[in-house]
């Protein structure tokens, strides 16, 4: 398979290494304008995405998260799930994280197509980071993207080996 957009899903991945060096505002827009048009349930685009990449406010953020690498993320993006706008289902299922997750997606992968790297961070003291953003109480820290230019390169060839076979995850008409 050689598609454009397959090759660019095999560059992206958990980058842990960042070059000291910063994103400039136009690069982080046009970045925002590709997340923007992510979809969501109903249109309802429950989301909020804040961009830290000012001491001090910067080692705060990291300082939710235990590990020492995301010191070298230039910038932490702090994706945020609203709950008043998201859409539920009719059991009452809340779907703010499904839709965070397809926009952070596209974070993950316009990033990448821009030459930049991230990783997603999930295993962070949320309550914490609420804490140091003063967020009101609709809005919670969902995940931590590091977002910078990557002082290595990916294994693209990596998924052979780190990846499940095709045939243990894909069914045609039932189990």
């Amino acid at each position: 398979m050689s598609t454009l957009f397959h090759n660019l899903a095999i560059r992206r991945y958990s980058c842990r290494s960042y070059l000291n060096k910063a994103i400039d505002k136009d690069t982080l827009i046009d970045l925002f304008e590709t997340v923007r048009v992510s979809p969501s349930a109903a249109n309802a685009q429950p989301w909020h995405f804040v961009v830290v990449n000012q001491q001090p406010l910067l080692n705060q953020v990291k300082s939710c998260y235990a590990k020492h690498w995301v010191q070298s993320a230039p910038v932490v993006v702090v994706a945020l799930g609203n709950h008043t706008e998201s859409w539920r289902r009719a059991d009452g299922k809340e779907h703010v994280d499904v839709d965070l997750a397809i926009a952070i997606d596209h974070l993950t992968l316009a990033a990448t197509d821009m030459g930049l790297a991230t990783c997603w961070i999930c295993k962070f003291d949320a309550f914490k980071c609420a804490e140091i953003l003063n967020l009101p109480k609709h809005l919670s820290p969902i995940a931590l993207i590091p977002l910078g230019y990557p002082a290595d390169l990916p294994d693209t060839n990596r998924h052979g080996k780190q990846r499940k076979p095709l045939d243990s995850i894909l069914s045609f008409n039932g189990l």
